[in-house]
């Protein structure tokens, strides 16, 4: 039986989003990263790095978002189509825009606003940060903006884990108040309407984060 440890932020999202489109049993341990769960002795022993989300399966323990759904694709939806498989052009590219979303729109941008908004009284209130984490957003989701002009989704025809990852930034910065292009939306809409999506969200999103 598969684990998935963490809820309610975008980055356990796409654990819970992820395996739901798998349609994958699994069992949710919805914790929040500031609630003390991720402190605890037991949790420590999953994932000293006291963070969210983690994967268990079997033997296997997995953190790290994009890990995880990465490593879902591989082992349970080798057909599905969700992960471009090993060792093709394709994955290559799924490799690509997922490094640059987890680097260049969220852990750059999105979570330094996190960090100087939601958790200023860790990190310290910041205005500039937050500005230029803004700026730095807009301008590198603008790649993303005139890929989908080109095609449907970020690998092409067909929607994929890129898409699942991006489309939690694209989420994430709306709620903080980023106005997003225009050009997002019919992508964004088709996405929402995914019924993996809205079962995940619903189910992520049912606790909250702590903090």
């Amino acid at each position: 039986m598969i684990t998935i440890w963490g809820g309610a932020t975008s980055r356990t999202l796409r654990a819970h989003w992820m395996i739901h489109e798998l349609d994958v049993d699994y069992t949710p341990e919805l914790i929040g990263s500031r609630t003390g769960a991720t402190q605890t002795e037991a949790f420590r022993a999953l994932n000293p790095k006291e963070k969210i989300p983690v994967l268990v399966d079997d033997d296997l323990v997995l953190t790290e978002s994009v890990a995880i759904v990465t490593y879902l694709g591989d082992t349970y939806g080798v057909d599905s189509g969700l992960v471009p498989k090993p060792y093709t052009v394709a994955r290559a590219h799924y490799n690509e825009w997922t490094s640059f979303i987890q680097m260049e729109l969220d852990a750059h941008t999105l979570y330094v606003m996190r960090k100087h908004l939601d958790l200023a009284e860790l990190y310290g209130e910041a205005p500039a940060a937050i500005e230029t984490a803004i700026a730095g957003f807009n301008k590198q989701v603008a790649v993303a903006e005139r890929r989908l002009t080109e095609q449907s989704y970020l690998l092409g025809d067909s929607f994929t884990a890129a898409d699942l990852v991006l489309m939690t930034c694209l989420d994430w910065a709306e709620i903080y108040g980023i106005k997003l292009a225009e050009t997002f939306q019919p992508y964004r809409d088709r996405i929402h309407q995914r019924p993996a999506f809205q079962s995940a969200r619903k189910l992520n999103f049912s606790i909250s984060p702590g903090g």
